[in-house]
């Protein structure tokens, strides 16, 4: 039992020993090598890869920049095309009309007032008051101012519009040019008003009315009680002249309302004419 034992101890050093190097000896060297050369070759590629993409922006950034340089030039034309489109003066305003006439809604009955003498002329109560002190300034100066139309709701218009239309065998750009379309009407508002001289009365709604002293009067002091004339000669919507038609800019709401037919430019009437004179 001893001598086997024995014999066994030998016979396992012999499998060792058929090696020429002993195990712990053999790992040693072995290891070195590796733990100092992949970290060197990380470094190596790590350093290479900064530098490629180091030199690849740069490449970029010079190709790019010169682009970035004409947007920036072409920004403030966008901007400026941007704003225009937001004002009333930009053919997206124009869009709006219909036949030349801006869109307005009806004012609310409560908001009405009497200026005539059997009551059935209104208009808003701010443009009501401001009317009967211009009637009054003007008679005290021998000119009698007279309502002729003041407030006017959508179905009204509509009667107005398509049915002398029809009677008269004029197509809607023919009517439009001496009447809005229902919808379209600055009657609509409250804040307009037809007037006409009490002393010539045959000139009511027409041209003529221009040569009498209420027109004359009419344009050397309406301003002062804060009335303008809404479609002069040349007007920019290319609506006929009316020198009877007036219309009250004297409160915040009023001037709201009317903001975008009053900025409307000139060089914008070609563009409505060419529309209208197609539906003719």
């Amino acid at each position: 039992m001893d001598k086997a034992g024995f014999s066994e101890k030998p016979q396992n050093r012999q499998s060792t020993s058929g090696e020429d190097i002993p195990e712990a000896l053999r790992d040693t060297p072995d290891a070195a090598p590796k733990v100092s050369i992949r970290p060197l070759i990380f470094i190596i590629g790590g350093v290479v890869g900064v530098v490629l993409i180091a030199v690849v922006s740069g490449f970029l950034f010079f190709v790019v920049t010169p682009k970035k340089t004409k947007d920036s030039q072409s920004s403030p034309a966008s901007s400026t095309s941007a704003t225009q489109s937001k004002s009333g003066n930009s053919a997206t305003s124009k869009d709006k009309t219909v036949l030349g006439h801006f869109p307005y809604s009806e004012a609310p009955e409560s908001e009405l007032e009497p200026i005539s003498n059997n009551r059935r002329i209104r208009m808003r109560k701010a443009a009501a008051q401001k009317f009967q002190e211009m009637s009054a300034a003007a008679r005290s100066a021998g000119v009698i101012l007279v309502p002729i139309s003041g407030f006017r709701s959508i179905k009204d218009q509509e009667q107005l519009f398509v049915s002398i239309a029809a009677q008269r065998n004029q197509t809607p750009a023919q009517r439009a040019a001496v009447s809005a379309p229902p919808g379209n009407s600055e009657h609509h508002t409250g804040y307009a008003v037809d007037i006409g001289d009490g002393a010539v009365p045959a000139t009511n709604l027409t041209t003529n009315f221009e040569k009498t002293k209420a027109y004359q009067w009419l344009q050397a002091n309406a301003a002062r009680f804060s009335f303008e004339i809404s479609f002069p000669k040349d007007n920019a919507q290319g609506v006929s002249y009316e020198p009877w038609h007036w219309r009250f800019v004297g409160d915040r709401d009023s001037l709201k309302t009317f903001y975008e037919a009053k900025n409307m430019k000139p060089a914008q009437i070609g563009q409505q004419e060419e529309l209208e004179s197609g539906g003719r």
